[in-house]
């Protein structure tokens, strides 16, 4: 089973995706989707909707999981993160594929043992889960996890 992991943002969407095989992670690919912050948000959106479309087709996966939204202080900012999380959702469901959503506090949970885990937490236990990953960056670390806890929570989805 190939789990496509996804961290949306519309300033960096990170993505990773793993091979569950029962157990057994096994690190496939992972990166970050940027746009530019000085293009128009249609812009924007678009180039995240096909750099996703593309991913999903590159690694023929199975399914995919997203974080649910959280509601910032800023509500400019949550718009923003709800619009990419959209795109992003729209382009795995325009390719067929199931996404699971889960809270950011079970992604921990399921990738460290606690929901109050922190950032560095998290990515010390992806080289402990995925040894030898080069990750590209803090938004495709998020998005591992994603795809790690999705291969824990999400089986028979």
């Amino acid at each position: 089973m190939l789990i496509l992991g996804l961290d949306p943002s519309l300033s960096c969407t990170g993505w990773g995706v793993v091979r569950a095989v029962g157990a057994r992670l096994i690190h496939i690919a992972n990166g970050q989707v940027k746009t530019d912050a000085k293009a128009p948000i249609a812009e924007r959106l678009h180039h995240l909707h096909d750099a996703i479309a593309s991913v999903v087709a590159t690694h023929q996966v199975d399914r995919a999981a997203a974080e649910e939204v959280f509601v910032n202080k800023n509500p400019q900012s949550t718009l923003k993160l709800a619009q990419a999380r959209g795109v992003v959702l729209a382009a795995c469901a325009a390719s067929g594929l199931t996404v699971n959503e889960h809270a950011a506090r079970k992604v921990k949970k399921a990738v460290v043992g606690t929901g109050a885990a922190d950032k560095a937490q998290v990515q010390a236990m992806l080289k402990v889960l995925l040894p030898g990953a080069e990750v590209a960056g803090a938004d495709a670390a998020d998005a591992l996890a994603v795809a790690i806890a999705d291969a824990h929570l999400g089986r028979g989805m």
